[in-house]
């Protein structure tokens, strides 16, 4: 079946994600009784709520969007191009952008969302960031009542499972497995909090986030058996 899939059809996308907060002492007193009943059981070692808060991005609801990068395939005669935008500034802006461009050029149902581990992160994090913002949930996103196989949504993680449920791989050791040329990055997720509230940098942000969307559509093309892009067909829009 992948192989009968248009590319130009996918949009590839990646978010990055911080606390809703700098610190855990900005928490209302409500919030961080929850927050300390949310996360009992992943604390290990003795680690407070206090010192766990750096891992509040990856929960939705302690958590808020500050990049959404997204890749789409052009081809022209012969001439295959990636071209690849970001939406970034205050969270309802950046959801309101996206659900824009899904709504004007990724509406139809030919159209696929395609992440790494998006099934599980990407896809329900924006959907619920959006319901916490009070924004109508866009098609490819409102998964209520449709049946399995007509779920819009393509994940790289879940590709490469081949049905074994218990098997987690980053997309970093996936690149590196299939022969896919590793980008330079100069950081890692666990590094965007500190990036985005200490050194206020969002331009290296979004050069991180963009460089994991090329590198996802690097592995479909890989699990496609396709010619890998090169530096020449990815634009930046």
């Amino acid at each position: 079946m992948l192989y009968k899939l248009n590319l130009e059809h996918i949009l590839f996308l990646d978010i990055e994600t911080v606390p809703q907060h700098q610190n855990f002492s900005d928490l209302d007193e409500a919030a961080q009784i929850l927050w300390e009943q949310k996360t009992q059981y992943q604390r290990k070692d003795g680690y407070t709520p206090d010192e766990f808060y750096e891992r509040a991005g990856i929960w939705a609801e302690f958590g808020k969007i500050v990049c959404i990068s997204v890749g789409y395939f052009k081809t022209q005669g012969d001439v295959r191009t990636f071209r690849v935008t970001s939406f970034y500034g205050d969270e309802p802006d950046i959801l309101k952008q996206f659900k824009q461009l899904l709504q004007d050029h990724f509406s139809h149902v030919k159209h696929l969302l395609c992440a790494h581990n998006g099934k599980e992160f990407d896809f329900p994090y924006i959907a619920r960031r959006m319901i916490i913002n009070g924004i109508n949930l866009p098609y490819k996103l409102d998964l209520f009542g449709k049946k399995p196989w007509e779920v819009p949504h393509l994940d790289t993680m879940e590709l490469w499972k081949f049905g074994d449920y218990k098997h987690y791989t980053s997309l970093k050791l996936l690149a590196h497995v299939l022969g896919i040329p590793s980008p330079k990055e100069d950081m890692d997720g666990s590094m965007v909090k500190d990036v985005f509230y200490k050194e206020k940098d969002i331009d290296r942000i979004i050069t991180y986030c963009e460089l994991d969307v090329v590198t996802t559509a690097q592995v479909f093309l890989r699990l496609r058996n396709e010619e890998l892009l090169t530096d020449e067909e990815i634009k930046k829009v």
